[in-house]
């Protein structure tokens, strides 16, 4: 369900211009590129979750309804972020899918072990990379009811 009409909000983490460039593409075709932010590393990432460096005065509550994060990325990479975020109370229950090209056991176990909600391979082929954008963003966006917040832990 949307609240007060706008669309749902989506932080895509990825690195690699081309990936942005098509999932962006993507989510334009299917009218869920509206609220799109993209953070390029995984520290801007942080940054705007938690309202700290450039995105100090974001007002945190308004949170993603969804991360699109991808495990190789400069700076703090995608597990140390899926950590933070699942290690902290006012983040652990925002839904993160792990969208990468890793098919590393070893991240896959790592990443479920932390709470990501999904695993996903990134396809090499581009309409079949297209499609599966395509159905996420429809999932997490029209499918899936986002957690709500517990008053109690105020």
């Amino acid at each position: 369900m949307e609240h007060l009409g706008k669309p749902a909000e989506i932080l895509l983490v990825e690195d690699n211009p081309n990936d942005v460039e098509l999932i962006l593409h993507v989510f334009q075709w299917c009218n869920l590129s509206d609220r799109v932010h993209v953070a390029w590393n995984g520290e801007e990432a942080l940054d705007f979750v938690f309202g700290t460096g450039p995105y100090r005065g974001r007002d945190i509550r308004s949170q993603p309804r969804v991360i699109l994060l991808d495990l190789k990325l400069p700076k703090v990479d995608g597990i140390e972020v899926l950590r933070r975020l699942k290690n902290d109370q006012q983040t652990k229950n925002i839904p993160v899918v792990v969208l990468t090209s890793s098919r590393e056991e070893r991240d896959i176990v790592e990443s479920y072990n932390l709470g990501v909600n999904s695993y996903i391979v990134k396809p090499v082929q581009f309409d079949e990379f297209a499609n599966v954008i395509r159905e996420m963003g429809l999932y997490w966006r029209m499918i899936n009811q986002p957690p709500v917040k517990d008053d109690k832990e105020d």
